[in-house]
């Protein structure tokens, strides 16, 4: 079999992950159109992830975090994103790399794509993690909510998998390695799933 030395595979990736930054420049100038929202799972661990060490400690892994209700000073560049979400009621600030997304879905229209983290890159939670939100964070003054655009996100921390016979300790399967579809807040509003992409190439 001759060798991909072109590497197709990746620059599909990165062509397919500028849909996502479109997408996301188009939201930030003029909101959320429609029922349109969006599940967004990213690698915790991937090189240039900003988060607080309390978000770090609660998703060591991966994170899936819902565009829907509320979100704001949602700011796209050409390689990331940063948004404002609140976690529990507090306001946190996340910056991720268009690199560090796992996949990404659009329950609405039933649309869908999963991508490969290059897991080698990752980094490990270390001393480096920041223990606040960056500087930049955008925080609401003390008795009023944050001002949403015009629909937002909150996740949960994924639920850890049950340990198997073999596995024992507290530890055991502790690490979520799959992306966790949030439930939405609207009735009638589809629940998250990836949607591979061979599952479009047929239509």
């Amino acid at each position: 079999m001759s060798v991909d030395h072109i590497r197709y595979d990746l620059l599909t990736q990165d062509a397919l992950r500028g849909v996502i930054r479109t997408v996301l420049t188009d939201v930030a100038v003029k909101g959320l159109p429609g029922e349109h929202h969006f599940f967004i799972t990213f690698d915790t661990r991937a090189d240039g992830v900003r988060m607080s060490a309390r978000l770090k400690g609660s998703y060591p892994g991966e994170m899936t975090i819902v565009l829907q209700h509320q979100f704001w000073d949602l700011a796209v560049g050409e390689d990331d994103f940063d948004v404002g979400l609140a976690f529990n009621g507090i306001p946190e600030r996340l910056h991720i790399p268009f690199k560090a997304v796992r996949a990404f879905m659009d329950p609405s229209v039933q649309f869908g794509l999963q991508f490969t983290v290059d897991v080698e890159a990752a980094k490990e939670a270390g001393p480096d993690v920041p223990t606040e939100a960056p500087a930049a964070m955008t925080k609401p003054a003390r008795g009023e909510k944050p001002a949403p655009a015009k629909q937002g996100a909150v996740a949960k921390p994924p639920k850890p998998p049950k340990p198997s016979k073999k596995e024992s300790g507290p530890q055991a399967g502790t690490n979520a390695t799959e992306p966790v579809p949030l439930p939405t807040t609207n009735k009638g509003a589809s629940t998250g799933e990836v949607v591979r992409l061979d599952r479009f190439r047929k239509k």
